[in-house]
C-alpha cells in the first residue's frame, strides 16, 4: 500500500496563491496516477487535477482550468498542486490519492473510486 502525505494547505486571501505537495512512499511503478481532489464545507467530495507519475499527461476539472497547475517529480514521487487566483468557493479540504488503476486510456482518472491510496487531507480556506 502506497502512503501519501500532504502538505502545504492554510488561510489565504481572494486571488491568492498556495501551492499543495504531496509525497508518496511505497511501491509507485511501473504505472501510477496521482491527483487532487477537494470537499468543501457541505459538500461531496469532488475531482480537481490529476497526473500520471511519470508522464506529464494532466486531467482538470473545469472550475480549476487556468488557476491550477498541477506538476510531478517523479524521481521523488512527489506531486505538487499550484493554486493560483484562488477564490472563496476554493475553500475546501484537499486531498491527495494516487492508484495503479487510476490511468484510463492513458490518462488519468478523475473517478475517486479509481485510486486505492489517500493522504489525511490539507484544509484550504479562502477568505473573501
Amino acid at each position: 500500500q502506497v502512503q501519501l502525505v500532504e502538505s502545504g494547505g492554510g488561510l489565504v486571501q481572494t486571488g491568492g496563491s498556495l501551492r499543495l505537495s504531496c509525497s508518496a512512499s511505497g511501491r509507485t511503478w511501473p504505472n501510477y496516477a496521482m491527483g487532487w481532489f477537494r470537499q468543501p464545507p457541505g459538500k461531496e467530495r469532488e475531482f480537481v487535477a490529476a497526473i500520471i507519475l511519470v508522464a506529464t499527461t494532466e486531467n482538470y476539472a473545469d472550475s480549476v482550468k487556468g488557476r491550477f497547475t498541477i506538476s510531478r517529480d517523479s524521481a521523488k514521487s512527489t506531486v505538487y498542486l499550484q493554486m493560483n487566483s484562488l477564490q472563496p468557493e476554493d475553500t475546501a479540504v484537499y486531498y491527495c490519492a494516487g492508484g495503479h488503476r487510476a490511468i484510463k486510456f492513458r490518462r488519468p482518472s478523475a473517478s475517486e473510486d479509481d485510486y486505492d491510496s489517500w493522504g489525511q487531507g490539507t484544509r484550504v480556506t479562502v477568505s473573501s
